[in-house]
């Protein structure tokens, strides 16, 4: 049975991407007699509010989208998020980075090839040759760190890993895709104001729901590639990806919360119907 997801983050109001991606779920495993799991992503405790968690159940139930219950909170699943960075940290996979983001960034201006990733220069590392006498030593002070994959050692422990790719888009044709782990370097998989990435959450959830196909605009298509490192790392099951076009504003910009996208609450207050929604996004006539 095929089981999709819609998994926002209460931190505002939907917009129409979110639409396209919570529609596009939905049909998908109705089409396929399957389920369609509602998640909320609430691990950004200082950004989430109540009343945006109540706001997206009323869009997508005005978008006419049922999902099957239970509905997840990442704030309900903490303890499961700690018990596997301890494991992973016992296994000589992470290491704990007292970096700030501007010692970052003066270290990576420093360097001549600093690599890149999809988002801009990765962590050079600073951090990964520190003695475990030092890191313990900071650690028992007090000192504010993340705590890192060292991605290079997980790639040895996995070996060669392959992802599978069925949506629609650029990436759909491509089917088997090998996975690049180093794509974003180190990646953080904790922080001191978060008690998991978004990473290693939504490898977390994705199974404990036992999602068989992720749906997801391509934007994250390169995420895909650290969270199957994870996945084969903690012993979970992969599932299935499909990574569809992103909805863009008239600019040509991907639509966003923080750039003011026009919401479907207002689209909604200014007479616009469900199917119109459809429609203007290009999922019917």
């Amino acid at each position: 049975m095929i089981v999709t997801r819609f998994a926002p983050s209460p931190t505002g109001y939907l917009h129409l991407g979110h639409a396209f991606a919570a529609i596009t779920a939905h049909d998908t495993a109705r089409r396929n007699g399957g389920r369609f799991l509602l998640r909320i992503e609430d691990i950004d405790a200082g950004r989430c509010q109540p009343e945006f968690e109540r706001a997206i159940c009323d869009d997508l139930t005005w978008l006419g989208l049922q999902w099957d219950e239970p509905v997840v909170r990442q704030s309900d699943r903490f303890d499961e998020y700690r018990a596997t960075l301890s494991w992973l940290h016992s296994q000589g996979l992470l290491y704990p980075c007292f970096c700030t983001r501007s010692e970052i960034a003066t270290e990576i201006a420093r360097s001549t090839e600093a690599p890149h990733g999809p988002e801009g220069p990765l962590y050079p590392g600073t951090c990964r040759s520190l003695s475990e006498a030092e890191r313990n030593a900071r650690m028992e002070m007090g000192e504010s760190h993340a705590m890192r994959l060292d991605v290079r050692r997980a790639a040895e422990k996995t070996g060669a890993l392959h992802l599978e790719e069925c949506g629609a888009g650029p990436h759909g044709e491509h089917g088997t895709l090998r996975v690049n782990p180093l794509v974003f370097g180190d990646v953080a998989l904790a922080r001191k104001d978060t008690p998991a990435s978004y990473h290693l959450a939504v490898v977390l959830d994705d199974a404990y729901q036992r999602v068989s196909l992720v749906t997801r605009a391509n934007d994250l298509f390169a995420a895909t590639h650290v969270q199957r490192l994870l996945q084969a790392l903690v012993g979970l099951p992969a599932p299935d990806y499909a990574h569809h076009r992103l909805i863009l504003d008239s600019h040509g910009r991907k639509l966003s919360k923080r750039k003011h996208a026009v919401t479907l609450r207002a689209m909604r207050k200014d007479g616009i119907a469900p199917h119109q929604i459809r429609q203007q996004l290009g999922l019917s006539k």
